[in-house]
């Protein structure tokens, strides 16, 4: 069982940090991702918009409000969209430096069009599954895609899948998802991953999580063949608002490396010998041989009550195989011993 790749979220979650630390969007940017990498993380994403792309003046939230108390997507959203074209070149080129890939989620065409010149892969949010248009555009790259599932019906899901591949995406990845921030526990829903992955065996299958950090649920999601698992990233998950309640920082990102670690040594590789070599010992020496317990003449009839049942087994015959011989009314080919473990040879 291979390893998930992890996706770290940065999101928009750098504007808190910025603000706490004292320190420029861009710096506080660059912190995160090197935080993320000593967490031993090799992919970050971003999402890039402008809130009047995104949500109209009327937009009631969807999110916790004791957690984020703001009621208007569009009023979130503006605090969080003042990053240009340029600062976005930077961090990427930031990424390339220190070895990690820059990912970022367009929510509109502009926004794709400039992100496209410095992502090797797109992702797509779950809330634009049915925005056709935006996923037409992201397609014609060519690049591949991430596609998150959160609040979807199974023939949206099969309708957005449809329309990549029609427009040449070869090379799609699901990611279950709940779109309900944070999500309870028992709404995790982790089942949806088979259900993903008996749908649409083509695509990569994996998780989107907005449970407040839950190793249970990513360990599951991974047992359960989600290949990719993404994760809102902080630094400080005691900051108020936005996604770092529900977000994992640099601990839990090591956490989660060491338990899947652990548990793909557990898990073992898949190999068509059922046998494994830390069982020869056993195979030999814990199975029951055939003894026999009198003496025995050549010639004589093999009959049930010559035998005891013992171990080892080591070179003999198994008592499966003593059946085989009582059925044909075997016989004894030398005379032998009382207490001797039976083998083929002993046999006619």
């Amino acid at each position: 069982m291979k390893s998930p790749e992890i996706i770290a979220e940065i999101g928009v979650n750098y504007y808190d940090v910025s603000r706490k630390l004292k320190i420029s969007l861009i710096d506080s940017v660059k912190k995160m991702i090197s935080e993320s990498k000593k967490a031993g993380i090799k992919t970050v994403k971003f999402q890039t918009y402008k809130a009047e792309k995104l949500a109209a003046d009327h937009s009631p939230s969807y999110w916790d409000l004791s957690e984020e108390p703001i009621t208007s997507q569009k009023e979130l959203f503006s605090k969080f969209d003042k990053l240009s074209e340029s600062d976005y070149k930077e961090i990427a080129e930031y990424c390339r430096e220190i070895d990690v890939e820059f990912m970022s989620t367009p929510f509109d065409f502009e926004s794709a069009d400039f992100i496209n010149k410095i992502v090797l892969r797109h992702k797509v949010a779950s809330a634009d599954i049915t925005h056709f248009p935006l996923l037409k555009r992201v397609a014609k790259y060519g690049k591949p895609i991430i596609l998150s599932t959160g609040a979807s019906r199974l023939e949206e899901i099969t309708d957005a899948v449809n329309l990549l591949r029609l427009e040449g995406c070869k090379d799609i990845t699901l990611l279950h998802c709940v779109l309900s921030y944070p999500t309870a526990l028992e709404n995790a829903n982790l089942w949806k991953i088979q259900s993903l992955k008996k749908n649409f065996p083509d695509c990569k299958i994996g998780i989107s999580d907005h449970t407040k950090f839950s190793l249970d649920v990513l360990t599951g999601a991974w047992l359960l063949g989600a290949e990719v698992i993404e994760k809102h990233f902080t630094i400080d998950k005691t900051l108020k608002g936005n996604d770092h309640y529900h977000a994992a920082d640099c601990d839990d990102f090591v956490l989660l490396k060491d338990k899947i670690n652990v548990l793909e040594k557990i898990y073992g590789r898949k190999a068509d010998n059922w046998l494994f070599d830390c069982e020869k010992d056993a195979y030999t020496n814990a199975r029951r041989g055939v003894y026999v317990n009198r003496k025995v003449t050549n010639g004589e009839t093999l009959k049930l009550e010559h035998f005891s049942f013992l171990r080892p087994q080591l070179n003999g015959i198994s008592p499966k195989q003593l059946i085989m011989y009582l059925e044909r009314k075997s016989s004894y080919a030398e005379n032998i011993e009382k207490g001797t473990l039976i083998e083929e040879i002993h046999i006619i």
